[in-house]
């Protein structure tokens, strides 16, 4: 069974706060290609408020696929940080659109601070969520969730949230092993080559 999933961007999103899980999600597609799967392949896709081009954290510039208005009926919503978050937390219309679209989603997930927005917008507030290392304390200030601190990702019903950056392929990966299966999440880590060896402690 395919999914729909869409990737929400904004102004001052973390570049690979979304396209990490995007190439797990996309390289999905791409080891049901070889094991010649009839599988009908997933559609990722990327959205925004008004569409068109945004410009991320370190300046990468985005041209979404779909604004709120247009965009399709997703089954899966990813929710990158940033410093944009910082801004987009008073966006009533982004926070609203999030609560809406998240009660249509089988799963609802983010990345970094983009558990602000989640908690903000109400998907995961109550819920146990965590973020980047330098945000734990502040997101706890908060008062909306139940924040944890040293785990990769959390899920808590529909609702997982993973640290910093690189944590969400951990998070994507996983999310993949829900769906088609852990074997399929499995091939995928193979095919990206993820074994997370960080610089220094890999040399040989």
């Amino acid at each position: 069974m395919s999914s729909t999933i869409g990737i929400l961007i904004f102004d001052g999103a973390e570049e690979l706060d979304f396209a990490d899980p995007w190439e797990v999600f996309t390289m999905s597609n791409e080891v049901r290609n070889q094991l010649t799967d009839l599988t009908p392949k997933d559609r990722v896709l990327t959205v925004s408020q008004h569409g068109g081009m945004i410009t991320c954290a370190k300046g990468m510039r985005v041209s979404a696929d779909h604004s709120f208005a247009d965009c399709p009926p997703l089954d899966v919503l990813l929710i990158p940080g940033g410093q944009g978050t910082r801004r987009e937390v008073e966006n009533t219309v982004l926070l609203e659109w999030i609560a809406r679209t998240a009660s249509g989603c089988k799963w609802v997930t983010s990345v970094c601070t983009g558990s602000l927005l989640l908690t903000e917008a109400g998907p995961a507030a109550g819920k146990r969520v965590t973020t980047h290392w330098a945000f734990l304390d502040q997101l706890t200030a908060r008062g909306k969730a139940t924040v944890l601190k040293n785990v990769r990702y959390v899920r808590d019903g529909n609702v997982v949230t993973s640290a910093g950056v690189s944590a969400g392929i951990d998070m994507a990966l996983w999310l993949a092993g829900q769906m088609p299966g852990i074997d399929h999440a499995r091939a995928i880590q193979r095919g990206m080559e993820y074994d997370q060896a960080p610089p220094y402690t890999a040399d040989v």
